[in-house]
């Protein structure tokens, strides 16, 4: 790899995009959407051991990899690939890398609705986030409430959301306002290890922990009042939203396949730009079992959001005696097969949220004339965003946006600086209850170990693959 010499560039006559062009093992260019504020940012980690940018150009070295690496306004570095990442592959030629999902597969946001407001909340505000930190199962390692047996498991495994609603948790209305439906198929539990399920037994409809979380949030600006009003968003309306994925099967079928993976890319003579990065061709053995897990993993994490949305249900009633409908759920841990172009290709999404554009077949049809609600977590003590997809976006990045802030600072350099009592304390001075498991915990999601949100989501606005609708503002935090 050569040193840095400024490898980017500008694209002419468009707001926030740059690309690298192809130099040395890339197949293909890369292109960033970014401000002058973030490629600088990537400029100064080219050198570092842990670069996003030498990252971003190790994916576009990969074989099979279609028109270019993608890098969204929050990107920084991850486990082989950069978070922030969109890869699409070839079937025929292409690969298939752990690395493009992760560890946590199908992590995703879940957004409710309320017809309540902030006035409404206040005077029962500390009791309603009590009743759902007590309800809403959350921490390293916590149980949930169902207890699973291994046939269970792999029926879960394979049906995904829908297997939960037929048992009492959630509704259609549910399914319908959720990515693929809830359930997407392919998955094939004889690909995912004993041990993988086994961490499955007791841990549908639980939080987690590290930057998981489940908030109340307040309406605070609109920004498109049209599309606002078809996804039933008013100002001071009372939202819920949690953030989760598939716990920890889906962690181990990451360190399962992270071996397997490596050894394919040896066995096939693919390249290892880096060691993190461990590939097969799609069509191989090792391709097809590892999609299939993936898929398995996926339909674990909307099962998993199915129950504690049912629980969120639950608690509002008892609390408000009121119903609240479900907005949206969409992950930002995949790799999917997808139709782009009139080609089929698998789509890599690491930190990336699907995003799609008005007039697609896979958004509900009560969202279809504007296109998908794109939910993007902030941090406990800024705002998060609901945006929506774009006809750019469907063009340029595959249907893709940024997935939230996008980290700064390391966990461990926050558990140095920050400490979590004294962070509750700060964000209660400023109206926000936070209730938490782990002091250290809260001190690893301190806001200031984070972008800034609004800076990251305008870029990608302002670059016109995506369209700021609403921006919410936290009032009540829970974390594992």
């Amino acid at each position: 790899m050569s040193n840095n010499s400024d490898v980017f560039q500008k694209v002419p006559n468009r707001e926030n995009l740059w690309t690298i062009e192809k130099r040395n093992e890339m197949r293909v260019p890369a292109f960033i959407y970014g401000d002058e504020k973030i490629i600088n940012e990537l400029r100064a980690d080219f050198n570092r051991d842990w670069s996003a940018t030498r990252q971003i150009m190790n994916v576009a070295s990969l074989p099979g990899i279609q028109k270019g690496m993608l890098a969204m306004s929050d990107v920084h570095p991850g486990y082989g690939f950069p978070i922030g990442g969109v890869a699409a592959f070839d079937p025929a030629e292409g690969v298939v890398s752990m690395a493009g999902v992760g560890y946590d597969i199908n992590c995703g946001v879940r957004t409710m609705i309320t017809d309540l407001t902030k006035e409404d909340l206040e005077p029962k505000k500390k009791d309603i986030i009590s009743e759902l930190f007590q309800s809403v199962p959350a921490g390293l390692g916590k149980p949930g409430k169902i207890k699973l047996e291994i046939n269970q498991v792999n029926e879960l495994l394979i049906e995904g959301a829908p297997y939960v609603v037929n048992m009492g948790y959630g509704t259609d209305d549910d399914l319908i306002n959720t990515e693929e439906n809830g359930v997407i198929p392919g998955a094939d539990p004889e690909k995912v290890s004993h041990k993988a399920k086994k961490r499955q037994y007791n841990q549908i409809g639980t939080l987690g922990s590290g930057n998981h979380y489940l908030e109340l949030q307040i309406v605070d600006k609109i920004f498109d009042q049209e599309v606002a009003k078809t996804f039933g968003l008013f100002q001071n309306q009372l939202l819920v939203t949690f953030h989760c994925g598939s716990r920890g099967l889906g962690h181990q079928i990451g360190t399962d396949y992270s071996i397997k993976l490596v050894k394919a890319s040896k066995k096939y003579g693919l390249p290892l730009p880096d060691k993190e990065l461990g590939s097969a061709p799609i069509n191989s053995a090792e391709g097809q079992s590892y999609i299939a897990a993936v898929n398995a993993g996926i339909n674990c994490a909307f099962a998993n959001r199915q129950v504690i949305a049912h629980i969120v249900r639950k608690s509002f009633k008892k609390m408000f005696n009121t119903e609240i409908r479900q907005l949206y759920d969409v992950g930002h841990n995949t790799s999917k097969f997808e139709i782009h172009d009139g080609k089929k290709l698998l789509i890599h999404r690491k930190g990336s949220t699907r995003a799609y554009g008005p007039n697609q077949d896979h958004v509900p049809i009560a969202y279809r004339k504007v296109g998908q609600p794109v939910l993007i977590g902030g941090t406990m003590g800024t705002s998060s965003f609901i945006l929506t997809g774009t006809d750019l976006g469907m063009k340029e990045t595959f249907g893709s946006a940024c997935h939230g802030a996008g980290r700064c600072m390391s966990r461990t350099k926050a558990k140095k600086k920050y400490w979590g009592k004294a962070v509750i304390g700060n964000l209660e001075k400023k109206g926000i209850i936070v209730r938490a498991h782990s002091f250290a915990g809260i001190a690893e999601e301190a806001p200031g170990a984070y972008k800034d949100v609004e800076h990251v989501v305008n870029t990608m606005h302002n670059a016109g693959v995506v369209k700021k609708v609403v921006q919410v503002i936290p009032v009540g935090v829970i974390k594992g």
